[in-house]
Formats: C-alpha cells, structure tokens, sequence
C-alpha cells in the first residue's frame, strides 16, 4: 500500500544491511545515498532529488539493502511495497519503464565510475 512519509534532515531512511522492504519516489527535497567501505570510510555514491527513485532493487530481488539513504534536507516520499510493485507490473507495464531507466542509468555510472578506479 503506498503512503507519503514527510522527512527531516538528517533523518536516515534505511541503513545497509536491512531489510527492502519499500521503495520510495522523492517527491521533493534530496537524500545522499551512502554505503561503508571495508576500509571503515564513508563513501557518497549519489545525491538524489525530485522524482528520484531508491530501495527498487530490494522489492525487485528481497535482498537486503545495500547502501544507507540520509536526507540531506527536508523532503517528502512516496512509499510503495512489493504488492503496489506487482500490481503495478500486472495493470500496467509500462509504468515500470522508469524504474527500469533508473536502474540502467545507475549501472552505467557505477561502471564507468568503477573502471576509473582500476585505471
């Protein structure tokens, strides 16, 4: 069932490690997603904002999470569920394309930004 949640800056969304059990759409404000390396530091992998789309990967394979979103700013989410996933994907296919974008535009950064490390 999908819901608003308002947030706060600071406010941690969802830490790695836990369970996926949502995904959210930003309707405003931005949020840093972050994940520890094994060297203990911090690492931003991205900033988010409007329209954004984070925690997909979770509801699409029910593994836990594997970054930590933080609110850099005041903001508003919308929430959904794998149900709300599922419906959405039986009712109407289409509106899956976003998701799918958003996920093919990560890994295509992701890559790039890994090969420029190993350069």
């Amino acid at each position: 069932m999908s819901a608003t949640q308002f947030i706060r800056k600071g406010q941690v969304i969802f830490r790695e490690g836990s369970p996926s059990d949502f995904a959210f759409i930003i309707e405003n404000g931005k949020f840093e997603v972050s994940r520890k390396k094994l060297s203990g530091k911090i690492e931003v992998l991205d900033v988010l904002d409007k329209n954004d789309i984070f925690g997909e990967m979770g509801i699409i394979d029910g593994q836990p999470r594997l970054a930590t979103v933080t609110a850099l700013e005041n903001g508003k989410l919308t929430l959904f569920d794998k149900e709300d996933f599922n419906n959405m994907f039986h009712k109407n296919p289409k509106a899956l394309m976003p998701i799918m974008r958003t996920l093919s535009r990560r890994l295509r950064r992701y890559t790039k930004r890994e090969r420029a490390l190993i350069r």
